[in-house]
């Protein structure tokens, strides 16, 4: 995420500093942020804590647990970027952890993602095959699979890394931005290079960051929602609306963001023709930013409780209740199907 600790432009802010829309603009993100890390921490940790101690490794846990890992290392590192924001954008917390808080963002935040991604995939094969996941779905196979996202991550955390850097300005304020001094020698030179370079990694992170795990969601989610269709479940089931809510919510979390950055990256280059258009986007990160943030404290409502009674959850005990959904998994359900003669697809759904 470029300039992801560097969160509000402050060039653009002068323009809207005496406006009511200004301080909108600027409260939002902080509060949708804080609401994120209590929410997120919360969640998450009880999912880790169920996930990984009270229960047995299975392959519907290890995507749970390794998706709870992803959004907990996220969500932590809000504070920092509350206080960032809270004092207009100054970093008081030093050069490593400038470097350390924006790999951490980009590596778990973009590993949230490709997570997402492959638990829609997992059960698009096992409501689709059941036979094949049944025999093959094992634990040994998921993970090695699973350490596939967290590489994509890290490719995609790589420019935090090369680039994060803390800068100084003339009142001697220090900022945590993503600095492209290594670039050249020279403020020309380094603006050659970053204009060769900005459009085709915007272009790549937009694909891959969000188009790819987009389609994937989106085809794997149809698929079953047209089996849920060809068995008549579609106005009694309950997991059908969980998908819907599984997609809706991936793509206005993070829509607007991969848009924004994928425009500015773009039209960096042209900034002459597209200054006002830049302003505006520049203006908008923070809260789109935010929003995106928001869908790692979802992920554990949506993946985790609102697949089951939720209402139960909350009456009963959490965390038992919590283990009980997360040990369902699909080969044991479809085993539960087949010996007692019900329809094991019809099963796995209605378990989801």
């Amino acid at each position: 995420m470029e300039g992801n600790i560097s969160l509000l432009p402050y060039e653009s802010e002068r323009t809207l500093h005496e406006s009511v829309g200004y301080r909108v603009l600027w409260i939002f993100p902080m509060v949708l942020l804080s609401v994120t890390c209590v929410l997120g921490v919360l969640g998450n940790g009880l999912v880790i804590w169920v996930a990984g101690f009270r229960m047995a490794c299975t392959v519907t846990s290890i995507c749970y647990l390794n998706l709870a890992i992803a959004d907990f290392s996220f969500t932590t590192t809000l504070p920092f970027l509350i206080v960032s924001m809270a004092r207009r954008g100054k970093w008081p917390f030093g050069w490593f952890l400038c470097k350390s808080i924006n790999i951490v963002v980009d590596l778990n935040l973009f590993g949230s993602v490709f997570l997402i991604a492959l638990i829609a995939l997992d059960r698009c094969i096992c409501v689709l095959h059941p036979v094949w996941a049944q025999n093959r779905r094992t634990v040994s196979l998921a993970k090695k699979v699973i350490v596939g996202p967290w590489i994509l991550a890290g490719v995609f955390a790589l420019p935090a890394f090369i680039f994060s850097n803390t800068v100084n300005d003339e009142q001697r304020n220090v900022y945590c931005f993503v600095s492209f001094e290594s670039l050249g020698s020279t403020e020309e030179e380094q603006e050659k290079v970053l204009f060769a370079i900005l459009p085709p990694l915007g272009i790549v992170r937009f694909l891959i960051g969000f188009f790819m795990p987009m389609s994937i969601i989106f085809m794997c989610y149809g698929l079953i929602t047209a089996k849920i269709c060809r068995m008549g479940m579609m106005k009694t089931s309950r997991p059908f609306w969980v998908l819907t809510a599984v997609v809706a919510s991936f793509f206005i979390c993070w829509f607007p963001f991969q848009l924004i950055m994928l425009l500015v990256s773009v039209w960096a280059k042209e900034i002459e023709t597209y200054e006002d258009e830049l302003n505006v986007l520049l203006i908008l990160i923070p809260q789109a930013m935010s929003l995106a943030c928001f869908n790692s404290c979802l992920n554990p409502i949506l993946y985790v409780f609102v697949g089951h009674d939720f209402r139960e959850k909350l009456i009963h005990s959490l965390p038992i209740r919590l283990e009980k959904a997360l040990s369902e998994d699909v080969v044991q359900t479809i085993d539960t199907a087949i010996s007692s003669g019900a329809p094991a697809a019809e099963v796995e759904l209605t378990a989801m």
